[in-house]
């Protein structure tokens, strides 16, 4: 492991995936270091949806590899990433909604009770919401009742719930499809506030977003992605808006750019 492999926690080199004649990614790089929020951005079809599923688990790459804490790794699916401390929180949630947020928080890794109840399948619930509701305190989520289903919730409770579930169990990397889509201004801070308790816990975040101002206000890097190659890295507090969008749609030339 080299010394700059060293400050990234994960890394794709040069990822290709094609369906049929589609290039959906061609030939991508992306470097996220430790403790830090990385905005990826682009327009649809630019290739944002195809790499996270990449660095999830969820498709594999034609050709290309992916690197945590600078050992190569190979994900054959998301439970080989989850297991690798890479969580996903994608547009749909993935909620149980006729569960309660402990229940959800919980789902597929039950705390089973210690005593011969245990052997026998009983799950440890109060640990569990001791648990829960500790991570919800910690990242200022406000879940008055630990009973009600998350379907009667509103869209920013479900949205917090997801990534205090996706924050539970990720060691390493949080990937967030847009997060804020159709919530209220408030709901929206919320989840920002909470991308920002989560980096400084010490994981690292990747935001896909189509929202400029969010990811200037919480992103530490943008990477902009455009017909499946990555076409500008930019330092957030030496960018400004117009720079962006140009490397989005095209009008603005990104070459030598930093692309660490």
């Amino acid at each position: 492991m080299t010394s700059l492999e060293s400050e990234f926690v994960l890394q794709a080199k040069g990822i290709f995936k094609s369906f049929g004649a589609v290039e959906a990614l061609r030939g991508v790089d992306f470097n996220l270091r430790r403790g830090e929020v990385v905005a990826l951005m682009g327009d649809n079809g630019a290739g944002k949806s195809t790499l996270t599923k990449v660095l999830s688990g969820a498709i594999k790459p034609d050709t290309g590899s992916i690197l945590l804490n600078g050992d190569e790794v190979v994900f054959d699916s998301p439970i080989a990433a989850r297991s690798a401390g890479i969580e996903t929180v994608f547009q749909d949630l993935s909620l149980a909604d006729s569960l309660d947020p402990v229940a959800n928080l919980y789902l597929g890794r039950e705390i089973f009770r210690t005593d011969f109840l245990g052997k026998l399948g009983f799950i440890d619930k109060k640990k569990m919401r001791n648990n829960a509701f500790e991570t919800f305190a910690k990242l200022n989520l406000t879940i008055t009742s630990g009973h009600e289903a998350v379907g009667n919730l509103s869209g920013g409770q479900r949205q917090g719930i997801a990534v205090c579930r996706a924050v539970t169990w990720a060691k390493h990397v949080l990937f967030l499809d847009e997060p804020t889509a159709a919530l209220g201004l408030k709901q929206t801070q919320n989840v920002l506030d909470l991308i920002r308790k989560v980096r400084d816990s010490g994981v690292s975040v990747v935001l896909i977003s189509h929202s400029l101002p969010e990811v200037l206000e919480v992103a530490d890097r943008i990477e902009v992605l455009r017909l499946g190659q990555r076409v500008g890295t930019f330092e957030t507090q030496n960018t400004n808006s117009d720079e962006i969008i140009g490397a989005i749609t095209g009008s603005v030339s990104t070459k030598g750019r930093n692309n660490n």
